[in-house]
């Protein structure tokens, strides 16, 4: 079954039907761009891209009226109430032209009208049909708001993941998703979310089903988030040697395409892992604003090293 189809635009942005029956409204949609008809007005057809919604605008309306005979009407018309057209929208309250309106009653191709600017009506179907037919993957683990930042914590089950969510909400951050996290790749961004069914609720092994926003007010709860930064935990290893600076390379994940920083953090029992995650959120944040804490200390430390050198040089020349 399509993502979307054209009775989903209808009702969402409430266009006025002009023609085409209810059948004529599971027409799907399968790219978010729309078309701007100036070529195919003035007869010209190669290299359209027929799958996308049309709209008409003050411009093509004019062009139509002013400039093209009933023949040419016919034969660009005909043409953009092909198959493969989802619909056609006039926009800014223009009259739909009469030949076209001839035309698409016949095929029973639906076209709609619509008060909004050309350009306002095109923002608002791009931006509808990106979100709609964006590329996503599930993944499993906590989605949660730490100082605006979405952070995505995974991690191998039993680590403790939603107890960490729970602590985090409770000193005041938000609740994304609990363990099915739906990633979009949404105008080169990553957002996450989780299904409807499951958005302000959370699952605690021992208590059960627990619902978020009750509990701990509306505000701990956000709707969906650009994910940004990725926490994995893993159980510590005593014989394991972990960066203890942090001036190792930086690890990344890809997800649809998008590459996200990450960072492994080994748990262990009595370990404050709420504190540790915001502490690295906050480090996280000053890397945005383009300061490396662990380069920083690196520089001081090779500068020192430089003036001990220095110092035993000048002391090794006094002595001679």
């Amino acid at each position: 079954m399509a993502k979307v189809i054209v009775r989903d635009l209808a009702k969402k942005f409430m266009w006025t039907i002009v023609t085409g029956d209810s059948d004529s409204l599971n027409r799907p949609l399968t790219l978010a761009d729309t078309n701007r008809p100036g070529l195919e007005l003035a007869g010209y057809f190669p290299d359209t891209q027929t799958k996308r919604l049309v709209v008409l605008g003050d411009k093509e309306i004019g062009y139509i009226e002013e400039q093209m005979d009933e023949i040419s009407q016919r034969r660009s018309f005909e043409f953009l109430t092909g198959d493969n057209t989802p619909c056609i929208v006039v926009a800014h309250g223009h009259e739909c032209p009469p030949v076209l309106k001839e035309i698409a009653q016949r095929k029973n191709f639906p076209v709609f009208k619509t008060e909004h600017q050309t350009s306002h009506a095109i923002v608002s179907i791009t931006n509808y049909l990106d979100e709609c037919l964006a590329e996503s993957v599930i993944i499993h683990g906590e989605l949660v708001r730490v100082f605006g930042v979405g952070v995505l914590i995974t991690g191998r089950s039993g680590m403790g993941k939603s107890e960490i969510a729970l602590e985090l909400i409770k000193r005041g951050h938000q609740l994304v998703g609990d363990d099915r996290i739906d990633c979009y790749k949404i105008h080169d961004d990553l957002v996450g979310r989780t299904t409807p069914m499951l958005e302000g609720f959370m699952e605690l092994r021992g208590v059960g089903i627990i619902n978020v926003s009750r509990m701990y007010g509306v505000g701990a709860v956000a709707h969906e988030t650009q994910i940004e930064f990725q926490i994995d935990l893993e159980p510590f290893n005593d014989s394991y040697e972990y960066d203890r600076v942090g001036i190792e390379e930086k690890e990344y994940n890809e997800i649809l395409g998008i590459k996200i920083l990450k960072m492994t953090i080994p748990v262990s029992q009595g370990r404050p892992m709420s504190s540790v995650i915001e502490t690295a959120v906050t480090n996280f944040l000053l890397l945005k604003d383009g300061l490396d804490s662990a380069k920083e200390f690196e520089e001081r430390v090779l500068a020192q090293i430089s003036d001990n050198k220095k110092e035993e040089f000048d002391a090794s020349v006094s002595e001679h």
